[in-house]
């Protein structure tokens, strides 16, 4: 069977996310959870803290490995001995930037194969943004992220209670 890649940015890990890298751990041997180094992106948690709390979700499934990686996702696919790229389709709205980046991955490293998986009808229209919106706004986010998860957003946020 073959090793898949997980990537995405993970700021914070939702249950959309836990979803989508258990469903990929039932297609194959391995996965790899990669926590992106995004250049672009200006994330509220440390590549550290992102890795740690994804880590703690997915910890439980022998079959996922947490790793951080900085660099080009067809890059990291070779590095990895990979030959499948995992991404979560949530909407219509995904698709075009998802069609996207399968192509140039694929035309950056052969070997890289774009595999696209919905998540539970319950996560679709869960998003990272989403959450920190909400936890900002002092909104309870208990039904989109773990407790640990809630926790480190109110933390971050200096809203401990």
């Amino acid at each position: 069977m073959p090793v898949a890649i997980y990537p995405g940015t993970f700021d914070p890990v939702t249950f959309g996310h836990i979803d989508i890298a258990i469903r990929a751990s039932k297609i194959f041997r391995k996965v790899y959870a990669v926590v992106a180094e995004n250049p672009t992106k200006k994330p509220l948690f440390s590549a550290r803290e992102r890795r740690e709390m994804l880590q703690e979700a997915l910890g439980e499934h022998k079959k996922i490995e947490v790793v951080t990686y900085a660099g080009l996702i067809a890059n990291c696919v070779r590095d990895y001995q990979a030959t499948a790229i995992i991404r979560g389709l949530r909407a219509l709205s995904d698709f075009e930037y998802e069609f996207q980046m399968a192509y140039t991955n694929r035309n950056l490293n052969d070997k890289a194969d774009t595999v696209f998986l919905m998540p539970s009808v319950e996560y679709t229209y869960l998003s990272s943004s989403m959450v920190k919106q909400l936890s900002r706004l002092e909104g309870d986010v208990s039904s989109f992220v773990p407790e640990f998860v809630r926790l480190e957003l109110l933390r971050k946020m200096g809203k401990e209670r």
